[in-house]
């Protein structure tokens, strides 16, 4: 093939300026692309406080549904673990609700698992572990309590970082996220609720070490679920004002006003050693309810524990309350459901 004269010269110049153009490049100092919102790849730096949208459906879940698994992630500079347990019906085409469940001081993800005792089949379940505490034995602990650390400043970051990775790898219902916590947990999952209110569909605080709780100032109102027992000797269901410890149905009330309900409390169950008491008419159809176990102490509602009450159990409570409180619009049938 004969190429003409004017043809081998504009080929000439085409080749020199793709040259010229590498060059450029090659000399140039390179530009990270920017990170998509949520992505891993990039380190966070600060909790979200919004709802992001989950890009795990359709992906191979990191573990065996039906099974629990011990978990890492990288957050604030430092590798965290958890527990991850995955419904054994668990189709990652179906969003499933999601429940992080903190333990108290001087317990693991592990204990917090069997105690909680997640069986739902539309469930995922997520146990994160704390960082070591003060005293002699470093218990493990979390934000917020006396025997806190400041290492532990970057435990919302790592619940922040957890819940996106949790989207980003399983087929999660972003509106049926829930905070909850047994004692020094469900203390930290109470505090969570004010600074990740946009994030979160609801909270559980089971036996709440509410340490300098008394009020706070939510983006928006948040339901709140809390089983206490007035036979709890080490959070004193009065409170203690020596440890800066509310007194249980004052921190309730807090709540309820935070969340705009304009009626309650008022009795809506009663059985054995159970009340249950309700605060009404909030605002986005919020609200809060509490369980009051007569006699019952710093134990979970319904788990294996010595004295537990097993009237109600906490662990089918809050997954109710969480299915009937999704963020966003809220479900009208909660007082039929849990009554």
């Amino acid at each position: 093939m004969r190429f003409s004269p004017i043809a081998g010269r504009l080929r000439a110049l085409a080749i020199a300026a793709a040259l010229a153009a590498a060059a450029s490049a090659a000399a140039a100092p390179a530009e990270a692309a920017a990170p998509a919102p949520g992505v891993t790849g990039a380190p966070s730096t600060a909790v979200v406080d919004h709802e992001l949208p989950t890009t795990g459906c359709g992906l191979r879940p990191p573990a065996t549904p039906g099974t629990r698994a011990a978990q890492t992630i990288d957050s604030g500079g430092r590798t965290r673990d958890y527990v991850l347990q995955i419904p054994a019906g668990y189709r990652p085409d179906r969003p499933d609700q999601l429940v992080l469940v903190f333990h108290g001081r001087g317990k693991s993800g592990i204990s917090q698992a069997d105690v909680t005792a997640v069986t739902d089949p539309h469930t995922i379940a997520v146990y994160p572990q704390g960082l070591p505490g003060t005293g002699k034995t470093h218990e493990a602990a979390w934000p917020g309590a006396p025997y806190s650390t400041p290492e532990m400043a970057d435990d919302p970051l790592f619940v922040s970082d957890l819940i996106t990775h949790l989207q980003q790898t399983l087929c999660v219902d972003p509106s049926r996220i829930m905070l909850a916590g047994k004692s020094n947990g469900g203390a930290f999952a109470a505090r969570l609720a004010c600074s990740m209110s946009r994030r979160i569909a609801a909270v559980t605080v089971v036996s709440g070490a509410l340490y300098g709780q008394h009020g706070c100032s939510p983006a928006r109102p948040v339901p709140v679920l809390d089983f206490h027992g007035t036979g709890d000797t080490v959070i004193p269901y009065a409170g203690d004002p020596s440890r800066d410890l509310p007194p249980v149905m004052d921190w309730a009330a807090q709540w309820a006003r935070q969340d705009g309900c304009t009626t309650g409390p008022h009795t809506f169950f009663h059985k054995a050693d159970v009340t249950g008491l309700r605060w009404s008419h909030c605002q986005d159809h919020a609200g809060v309810t509490h369980y009051r176990i007569a006699g019952g102490g710093h134990v979970w509602p319904g788990g294996s524990s010595a004295g537990a009450t097993q009237t109600i159990s906490a662990t089918s409570l809050m997954l109710t309350f969480l299915r009937t409180h999704p963020l966003g619009e809220r479900c009208h049938s909660d007082e039929r459901a849990m009554s």
